[in-house]
């Protein structure tokens, strides 16, 4: 991970988070497994039909734009992105830096049927059992945060707890780490990880890296639906979208129009 990173003081906040945590993890697994079973997530970007699939996402503010939406009503938010169409729901749960909670990811787990996943910054074994505990679905793995032993043990422990994993990558290197540590569902992160600038073309050409059968997801940069539709025809499954949708006045329609509809 570069040094001058955005990634760098979030990642040492969790970290440090995570070497405070008392609870065992066995403990954690055991009320893990006790939970619901999560809802298919990969499965459910493949549903879309000839559209391509919408992960909306339910976001207070960010690093790099401030509060976006920070009075936003999660189960509200997410009713309106299934009215739309979405295929699922990213929920961020980081409150340091994004606002976000487990209540958060609560809310639209009570309000929606939709399959969600948990947008934080996962860096231990506890990680990935909040996230079940919590109600997701899908767990989120940035490679730029993890070494390969943490990359590949998260996604084993996730695959344990019939949790999805998100394996998010930023370049072909990272790609090949990714499909090193067994990923079947991979995300294309078009934000620069040094300067915060988006690349639109970034998906596109990483994508081309990665071999049939796996789920693809472009993260960042898609503003409305020429981009998703480019993105379709480069053979992504489905977009993340964020900003767009959490700030705009009629969220079903904005995904009604990312997916072209």
């Amino acid at each position: 991970m570069p040094v001058d990173s955005y990634l760098s003081p979030i990642l040492a906040a969790h970290r440090a988070e995570a070497a405070d945590d008392p609870r065992p993890v066995d403990a954690l697994l055991e009320v893990a497994r006790s939970t619901p079973a999560p809802r298919p997530f990969a499965a459910a970007l493949l549903t879309s039909g000839p559209s391509i699939a919408v992960i909306a996402e339910v976001k207070r503010r960010s690093p790099s734009k401030g509060d976006l939406a920070i009075d936003l009503v999660p189960g509200v938010l997410a009713k309106a992105y299934s009215e739309g169409g979405a295929a699922a729901v990213s929920v961020l749960t980081d409150h340091r830096y994004f606002g976000g909670s487990p209540e958060d990811l609560a809310d639209v787990r009570a309000a929606t049927e939709l399959s969600i996943l948990r947008k934080d910054f996962t860096v231990s074994e506890a990680d990935v059992c909040d996230a079940r505990i919590m109600g997701a679905d899908a767990v989120l793995l940035i490679v730029a945060a993890l070494d390969d032993a943490e990359l590949k043990g998260f996604a084993a422990l996730a695959a344990e707890l019939d949790l999805d994993a998100l394996v998010e990558v930023h370049d072909e290197a990272e790609a090949e780490r990714a499909l090193a540590a067994g990923a079947t569902l991979i995300g294309v992160n078009q934000r620069d990880l040094r300067t915060f600038a988006v690349d639109a073309n970034r998906a596109e050409r990483v994508g081309r890296s990665l071999p049939d059968g796996i789920v693809r997801v472009a993260e960042s940069g898609v503003r409305d639906a020429d981009d998703a539709a480019r993105l379709g025809d480069a053979g992504f499954h489905a977009v993340l979208v964020g900003e767009s949708l959490v700030t705009s006045a009629d969220p079903a329609a904005a995904v009604r129009r990312l997916r072209g509809r």
